[in-house]
């Protein structure tokens, strides 16, 4: 991450609603999150503030988020986040930002589905509905939705770095799951809509199911094994089956292989950032830890 060197504050998002949303100004403002690209403001009791502040492609997300998140919400089951203001760069902050709905709920890297059943259907449910046919300016993912086999090179990385660290104890086993990912016949269908980042800390659950999805930035077109890896990486043993059942058109053998592959990317690289987190390093997120490695074992019980 390359943190800007504004520093965000409450009264710095005070100043910036005053000066370009002034009905917005006098609400309560606390802050929610800190994330890779934004810093997160739940403003009063429906709205939050969105600011980059990490990366170079923090600003490109929000606008592709403003442009075309309100646009699919109403057809999604589950809540998501809907831009409801943009925000223009100022002297004090001269980055775009968003005003959004707030979702109210608990990411699942610290509140895990217990009601695995139902949070099987309404993640089926819920990809259903967004893995429509996408138009034809859709934007394209920051290296997702396309062939899984450019990205071998940093799955290696990955697993290797994982292997170093003493969190893989079979380094072969979890190769031969992208291997076989790799091998399957790629995507040659329509683009359709995908989240592109689906892991435990983008989804929301609350009385043990899951109850919104967050963090949009990655919206893309492509493949939609890519959005199908959740399943691995947020639902509990044995429901993986659940999931498959209630999402359509069923996924054929090759799309499986594929997500499957996306998964233990994902888990390798939740193993490493929760490491991290334990090891107090710069980026890491100790809760990233145990749902990466509960991805990783369900995948290899299953190869």
């Amino acid at each position: 991450m390359t943190h800007t060197d504004l520093e965000i504050d409450a009264d710095l998002i005070r100043d910036l609603l005053g000066e370009q949303h002034p009905d917005l100004a006098g609400l309560p403002l606390e802050l929610g999150a800190r994330g890779w690209d934004n810093q997160l403001w739940r403003l009063g009791d429906d709205l939050a503030v969105r600011l980059p502040w990490a990366t170079d492609s923090a600003v490109e997300l929000l606008r592709k988020e403003h442009a075309w998140v309100p646009g699919l919400a109403p057809g999604l089951p589950l809540p998501i986040p809907v831009p409801q203001r943009l925000g223009e760069p100022a002297e004090r902050f001269p980055r775009p930002w968003i005003v959004t709905t707030w979702v109210p709920g608990t990411p699942a890297d610290r509140a895990p589905v217990t009601r695995g059943a139902e949070a099987a259907r309404a993640l089926g449910s819920f990809l259903t509905a967004l893995h429509q046919p996408a138009p034809g300016g859709a934007p394209s993912g920051r290296g997702r939705g396309g062939p899984l086999a450019e990205h071998t090179t940093g799955f290696a990385g990955q697993l290797a770095e994982a292997a170093e660290r003493g969190l893989v104890a079979d380094p072969d086993a979890v190769r031969a799951v992208w291997d076989d990912a790799v091998a399957a016949p790629v995507w040659a269908g329509t683009p359709v809509w995908l989240h592109g980042d689906l892991h435990p800390a983008n989804v929301l659950t609350a009385d043990g199911t899951f109850c919104g999805v967050i963090d949009f930035g990655d919206l893309c077109a492509g493949d939609p094994a890519y959005d199908l890896s959740a399943a691995w990486l947020l639902l509990p043993d044995g429901e993986v089956d659940a999931f498959h059942d209630a999402y359509e058109p069923e996924a054929d053998d090759a799309m499986l292989r594929r997500a499957r592959g996306v998964a233990a990317v994902k888990a390798l690289v939740g193993l490493l950032i929760g490491e991290a987190g334990v090891h107090g390093r710069p980026g890491g997120k100790a809760s990233w830890g145990p749902p990466g490695r509960a991805a990783l074992e369900r995948l290899l019980a299953t190869a």
